[in-house]
C-alpha cells in the first residue's frame, strides 16, 4: 500500500492533494495504525467508471476524486473515441459547475483530449448540466463531458459523459462504459500521467451556444397571459442555474422571481445547506422564509448543477405553511400538459411518455388516455432518454425531461419554464397547482408514492438486505398479502439487468428495493392507487410504516 501510495504522490501535479498524501505515508511510516487505516481506505480501491461516469469525494488516492484520477479517465475517454473514430478526428465539449476542482478537472480534461489529438471544445464558463447537454448535439460532438457532483454533498465531485452521433448526447450505457472503463484502466496501469501529450489548443465554445440554448428553452412554453403578476421565489441552492435560468424567465416574458439572495451565486462550499439537495429537509429552509415574506404563489429551486427540478405550494396544513411536492406530483403533472400538447399538435402511436420503474406508475394512465405510447426503463436518464419516441420522461428523484429535441437529458431548466407555464395557464382561469392535483385525480386516478430509505457506512448492509429478500421474499408488507415478485438481476419485461427487486402486493400497491447509484443508501419507493386523495394518503403513509419494519428487521 505504500508503495502505491508512494508511486500516485510522485506523479500527482496538485500541491493540494500532494502534501494531504505525503502527510498520510510519514504516518504511516511511523506506525501510524489510523493514517494506515485512511490509506487502505484511499488505495484499496479505485473509484469505479460506470455508467454514471464518476463521482465521489475529493481527496488523494485512487478511491477519490483528484487530478490523477481525472487525467486518468481523460486519456481512457479520448483513447475509446479513437478507438471508433476510424479516420474521423472525434469532438468533445467539456463543460464545468461551481464545485471545487470543477474548472481544474475540465481544463486537465480539455488539455489531455487535445494533447491525444482530439477537437477538445470547452463552454465558455460555469454552466449548467443541460447546457453541456445541449451542446453535444448542437455542436456534433462525438462525446460530452460535464464535472459535476450534481446535488452530492459540498465536498465530492464528479466527472459526467455523454455521447454524441446515434446517442444524441444521453449519458452512456453500456456497453460503452465498460469499454471506456477498460481502456481508463490501461491508463493508470502505465502508470505515470506525467508522460501523457497535452496541448492548449482547445476551443471556447461561442457565448452564441448558450443563447440558442436559451431560445430553445424559451420555446418550451412563452408565458401565457395567467402569468401577469405571478409571485414565485426561487433558488439556485448555491449552484449555476441562475443567470441562465433568468435569462430564459426574462426573455419568455414572465415576471421576476424574488431570489434568495443567500443561495443566487455559485459557492462550493454551500455554506447555508448541509446536503445542497432540493429534497433533503431543511435545504429549502430559506426560500420558505423569503415565500412566507413575500406571500408567493410558488417555490422553484434547481439542484447545484440545475438538472434537477423542485417545486412547493402553500399549504395551511403544512410545518410553516409550505408543502414540498413530491418528485411524482411533478412528473405526472407535467407529463399531462406534455400528452396534451402532443395530442393538439397530432401525435402519432409511435409519440410517448417514459418514466423509470421507480416512477410513479400514473404516467401510463395519462399516455393511454392520450393514445401515446408508453415505456418504462431502467432508473437513469440515460435510460429514459433513450425511449423510443420519446415526447416527455420523468423521475421521481427531481428529474425531467420535457424538450427531447433540444437536451436528451433531465433539465431543470427546461422543466422549470414549463411549470411556470402549467401555473400561468391555471391561474389564467382561477386555479392553482393544488387545483391542478385535484383535477389530476379525478381524471387519472389518485396516485400517492413515497419512499424510504436507510442510508449506510457500509455498503456489505446494504448487500446483505438485499441478499437476504432475495433468499426469503417478505409474505406480506404493512398486512397487505405479497402476490408477485420480479427481480431485475435476471431481467424483466425486456429491460436489462438490474440490481432490482419489485413487490407487487394484493391491493394494487407497489414496493421497488433498490440500492442507490450515487450515495450509500438503500431505497424503497412505494406506489399506491387510491379511491380518493385521502384513501391513497392514507395507504401509502401505513406502506411507508411496514417498509420501515421489514428494513429494519433486516438490518
Amino acid at each position: 500500500m505504500l508503495a502505491t501510495a508512494r508511486a500516485w504522490l510522485a506523479q500527482d501535479p496538485d500541491g493540494q492533494t500532494r502534501a494531504e498524501l505525503r502527510t498520510l505515508i510519514e504516518r504511516c511510516e511511523e506506525g501510524d495504525a489510523e493514517a494506515s487505516d485512511a490509506l487502505s481506505d484511499r488505495f484499496a480501491t479505485r473509484l469505479a467508471f460506470g455508467t454514471a461516469g464518476l463521482r465521489g469525494e475529493l481527496g488523494a488516492g485512487s478511491n477519490r476524486m483528484n487530478r490523477v484520477l481525472v487525467a486518468q479517465a481523460a486519456a481512457g475517454l479520448a483513447a475509446y473515441l479513437r478507438e471508433k473514430a476510424g479516420a474521423h478526428t472525434p469532438t468533445v465539449v467539456v463543460g464545468y459547475d461551481g464545485r471545487r476542482n470543477s474548472h481544474v478537472f475540465a481544463i486537465d480534461s480539455a488539455e489531455l483530449f487535445a494533447g491525444a489529438g482530439l477537437r477538445a471544445i470547452v463552454l465558455p464558463r460555469l454552466l449548467p448540466t443541460p447546457v453541456l447537454a445541449y451542446a453535444v448535439r448542437a455542436l456534433g460532438a462525438d462525446a460530452g463531458v460535464m464535472v459535476t457532483a450534481s446535488h452530492n454533498p459540498p465536498n465530492d465531485n464528479g466527472y459526467k459523459v455523454y455521447l454524441g452521433g446515434a446517442d444524441e448526447g444521453s449519458q452512456i450505457v453500456a456497453p460503452a462504459d465498460a469499454e471506456i472503463a477498460a481502456h481508463i484502466a490501461r491508463v493508470a496501469e502505465a502508470g505515470d500521467i506525467a508522460v501523457l501529450p497535452r496541448s492548449v489548443a482547445y476551443e471556447t465554445a461561442p457565448e452564441s451556444l448558450v443563447a440558442d440554448y436559451v431560445a430553445a428553452t424559451v420555446a418550451v412554453s412563452p408565458a401565457p397571459e395567467g402569468a401577469t403578476g405571478l409571485n414565485w421565489v426561487y433558488t439556485a441552492m448555491h449552484g449555476v442555474g441562475w443567470e441562465t435560468m433568468s435569462r430564459i424567465v426574462d426573455a419568455a416574458g414572465y415576471p421576476a422571481p424574488h431570489v434568495v439572495v443567500a443561495q443566487i451565486e455559485p459557492d462550493g462550499a454551500f455554506p447555508t445547506v448541509a446536503f445542497p439537495n432540493p429534497e433533503e429537509p431543511g435545504a429549502l429552509d430559506l426560500a420558505f422564509d423569503l415565500a412566507r415574506t413575500v406571500s408567493a404563489e410558488l417555490v422553484i429551486a434547481n439542484d447545484p448543477d440545475a438538472d434537477r427540478l423542485a417545486v412547493a405550494i402553500p399549504d395551511p396544513e403544512a410545518e410553516g405553511g409550505w408543502r414540498r411536492l413530491t418528485g411524482n406530483q411533478i412528473g405526472l403533472l407535467l407529463g399531462w400538459q406534455a400528452a396534451r400538447r402532443a395530442s393538439e399538435l397530432g401525435a402519432t402511436a409511435d409519440a410517448s411518455l417514459a418514466c423509470s420503474l421507480v416512477s410513479s406508475p400514473g404516467l401510463q394512465a395519462v399516455a393511454e388516455h392520450y393514445g401515446l405510447a408508453f415505456h418504462t426503463t431502467l432508473t437513469g436518464f440515460k435510460w429514459i432518454s433513450r425511449a423510443p419516441g420519446i415526447v416527455y420522461g420523468f423521475e421521481e428523484a427531481l428529474g425531467y425531461l420535457v424538450n427531447p429535441g433540444t437536451v436528451r437529458d433531465k433539465d431543470g431548466i427546461s422543466a422549470a419554464v414549463a411549470m411556470l407555464g402549467l401555473v400561468a395557464e391555471a391561474r389564467g382561469r382561477g386555479a392553482g397547482i393544488a387545483e391542478l392535483l385535484e383535477e389530476f385525480g379525478a381524471g387519472f386516478g389518485f396516485f400517492d408514492s413515497d419512499q424510504v430509505s436507510l442510508r449506510v457506512d457500509d455498503l456489505a448492509v446494504i448487500e446483505r438486505i438485499m441478499g437476504a429478500l432475495r433468499d426469503a421474499h417478505p409474505a406480506q408488507i404493512a398486512g397487505v398479502a405479497v402476490e408477485s415478485v420480479d427481480d431485475l438481476l435476471g431481467g424483466v419485461d425486456g429491460l436489462p439487468p438490474s440490481d432490482v427487486l419489485r413487490f407487487g402486493l394484493t391491493d394494487g400497491s407497489r414496493v421497488i428495493v433498490r440500492p442507490s447509484g450515487t450515495e450509500p443508501k438503500l431505497k424503497v419507493y412505494l406506489d399506491v392507487r387510491g379511491d380518493s386523495a385521502d384513501d391513497a394518503r392514507a395507504r401509502i403513509s401505513a406502506l411507508a410504516a411496514g417498509a420501515r419494519t421489514l428494513l429494519d428487521e433486516l438490518r
